[in-house]
């Protein structure tokens, strides 16, 4: 039970949700390949191989987003496309919360939670070790970004339409 009573979510829940959102992030950031098609004017397979060239989402929307801002993009293309590329970037942060972390629990196993494996460089002092929580909250963010992502996705493949970029 949860401090408000109610059932919590076990760790193998999150596992699923987590393994939901990776899925859905993946499929989604696959639809860059045809991005990078329409732009640079080449085939899916040569896409592809560019695509997998680069090793990080954020190459690959920077890519993205570079060809995008060509001169000779039309405005409405780039506006189209730099608004998806920021929708996806705006649910990058959760996404690398949950898969760039120790997962932690107490000594019964109990209050999972994550650990970001991130160093943060102050001033004068070291920042690490931001933990969050598993809970109910948690499980009902990565439920929104899912379904935020299969709304991208979609967006994506009628631009893809609109603009008749390779399929």
């Amino acid at each position: 039970m949860n401090e408000n009573g109610g059932p919590h979510l076990q760790f193998d829940d999150f596992l699923l949700l987590i393994g939901k959102l990776n899925y859905t992030w993946t499929n989604t950031e696959s639809l860059l390949i045809h991005f990078i098609a329409g732009l640079s004017e080449v085939d899916k397979e040569m896409a592809t191989v560019i695509f997998l060239t680069l090793n990080t989402t954020r190459a690959r929307i920077d890519l993205v987003e570079r060809l995008a801002k060509l001169d000779r993009v039309p405005s409405d293309q780039r506006t189209a496309i730099l608004d998806i590329t920021g929708r996806i970037l705006g649910q990058a942060k959760l996404r690398n919360r949950y898969n760039h972390c120790i997962y932690a629990f107490d000594a019964d196993g109990d209050n999972p939670r994550t650990i970001l494996m991130r160093i943060a460089d102050r001033k004068d002092t070291l920042k690490m070790g931001q933990s969050h929580p598993l809970n109910d909250a948690a499980a009902e963010d990565i439920e929104a970004a899912i379904k935020a992502l299969a709304l991208i996705n979609h967006a994506i493949w009628k631009i893809i339409q609109q603009f008749d970029f390779p399929r």
